[in-house]
């Protein structure tokens, strides 16, 4: 397998594009002004303390001071014996005036950015997430994912998870649902890559001044190296010079395996243009999804699910209709799994394959989805073909679908994905006029409509229109408003 990471980083924008075998499997894109504080790590300074609130104000750089709660704040050993209990719910620990003083230093990570006149709510609890594990720094316990049910995997991560423990600097983590599954050498691994970046933000933490950042939640560009090792990445290829220095300083110390593989792109045609991945972004917005076989598929998002249903189209090149759908059905759960991933869909899916009378042909389409679905890093589960021929999957929300972050709700349908026809605006017209006749006293009637309606009510529905007005004794003028769309309208007496 050839796979290739591509960056295009821009002021405003970074995408990240991964390509295997030469077709676009994944995008990931990070705006700047939607990139958030939680996570940030910074070294503060208390600059109040409001003992009525069991908080204080503390300076970390930012416009407005940041909150941080009693309840917020790691408790020392001896205070923590003499206060038994959930820290999160202390009503009745030590005082906040006990914990922090003015003109005190300490590390604070963002919980919560901020909003409107609020500043960022803070924690001493620093976490620090990674792929498989999310690192404690002040705890000593290891914790697992309730969301991995299997006790005997939960035992072996934990078992693994102990083992790499050192006993010199024994630190807490969390084994996150994403570790099910992954093998010892990943999980240790990531715990080594935790305690060099811990060990690199408490470097910085004692060399710098108060009231400053220490460590930002990793970028995009980061990130994508930081969850890739190991997946079998050839080549990394970044169009800015300034992200290439950055990425690879951070390769050379955290993932020096992809250290040789990280090259600057300084080619003139622009790094989406390879392979095409500009055209496989517009084409994933598209509900159609075109099958090389003349076949297709139509993809719906809603709220509750994503829907998915496979038609043959132009597809009647086989010896018969059993063996046409067989061969339709398995091209399009590669294309599904390929479409899950580019589009980031997650929650329930449900996948209408056109009907198969062969059992067998049913199991080969299901296992052709779930071997394409291998490749996928977010955690999915598959059902079998229900009686009613539908196959319902759950793949897990890594982060915001591609329309999502690309879209928005259509200002003309509301979201709806259709509009009203000009027969049906036009019959709503001659309903508002009937209904406006009746209750007011007018001399004429004028009709605001967009230009495609007007047309309508001129042409097809000129003689409706006459018989309307030889009706309710009144005249009705037309006039085209440019601004409005073909289901808006309005009915003005005059």
């Amino acid at each position: 397998m050839s796979d290739e990471v591509l960056m295009n980083v821009t002021p405003r924008e970074t995408r990240v594009a991964i390509v295997e075998n030469g077709l676009l499997q994944e995008v990931h894109i990070e705006r700047a002004k939607k990139r958030g504080l939680v996570g940030n790590i910074y070294k503060g300074r208390v600059s109040r303390v409001l003992p009525g609130m069991q908080a204080a104000f503390i300076e970390v750089g930012l416009e407005r001071t940041a909150f941080l709660h009693a309840a917020d704040i790691h408790l020392p050993q001896d205070l923590v014996t003499q206060n038994p209990g959930e820290e999160g719910e202390r009503r009745n620990g030590p005082s906040i005036t006990e914990l922090v003083h003015e003109g005190q230093e300490l590390l604070v990570q963002v919980i919560k950015d901020p909003l409107g006149s609020k500043g960022a709510r803070l924690t001493t609890h620093i976490t620090i997430p990674s792929r498989y594990l999310v690192l404690l720094p002040g705890a000593r316990n290891i914790g697992v994912s309730q969301k991995i049910a299997d006790e005997a995997e939960r035992e072996r991560l934990r078992a693994i998870v102990q083992k790499g423990q050192r006993e010199d600097a024994p630190q807490g983590f969390i084994i996150r649902t994403a570790a099910e599954g992954a093998s010892e050498s990943d999980i240790l691994e990531d715990m080594e890559f935790l305690r060099k970046l811990w060990a690199s933000i408490q470097q910085r933490a004692r060399e710098q001044e108060a009231a400053t950042l220490v460590y930002a939640a990793l970028p995009l560009t980061l990130r994508i190296l930081r969850d890739l090792p190991g997946t079998g990445i050839d080549k990394v290829r970044i169009d800015s010079r300034e992200t290439y220095h950055t990425v690879l300083n951070f390769a050379r110390k955290f993932v020096p395996e992809l250290v040789p593989r990280i090259e600057h792109y300084p080619g003139e045609r622009p790094i989406f243009d390879l392979y095409s991945v500009e055209d496989e972004i517009q084409k994933a917005l598209e509900r159609k999804v075109q099958l090389k076989s003349g076949g297709h598929l139509y993809i719906d998002q809603t709220e509750a699910m994503t829907t998915i249903d496979v038609n043959t189209g132009a597809f009647v090149g086989h010896r018969n209709l059993e063996e046409t759908i067989f061969k339709t059905n398995l091209e399009a759960a590669q294309a599904i799994a390929r479409q899950l991933r580019l589009r980031n869909l997650g929650g329930i899916i449900i996948i209408d394959f056109i009907d198969m009378t062969d059992e067998e042909h049913k199991y080969q389409v299901l296992r052709a989805l779930e071997k394409s679905m291998e490749a996928d890093r977010a955690k999915h589960y598959i059902c079998s073909v229900s009686p009613l021929g539908l196959v319902e999957m759950t793949r897990e929300r890594t982060r915001e679908s591609l329309e999502h972050i690309l879209c928005e709700p259509c200002p003309t349908c509301e979201g709806r994905g259709s509009v009203k026809t000009r027969e049906t605006t036009c019959y709503e017209i001659f309903r508002e006029i009937l209904r406006e006749a009746r209750q007011f006293e007018a001399q004429q009637f004028l009709v605001l409509a967009s230009q495609e309606v007007v047309d309508m009510l001129l042409d097809e529905e000129s003689t409706s229109v006459a018989e309307l007005e030889e009706f309710i004794g009144k005249p009705v003028k037309l006039q085209v408003e440019s601004l409005y769309t073909q289901e808006q309208f309005d009915v003005v007496m005059m």
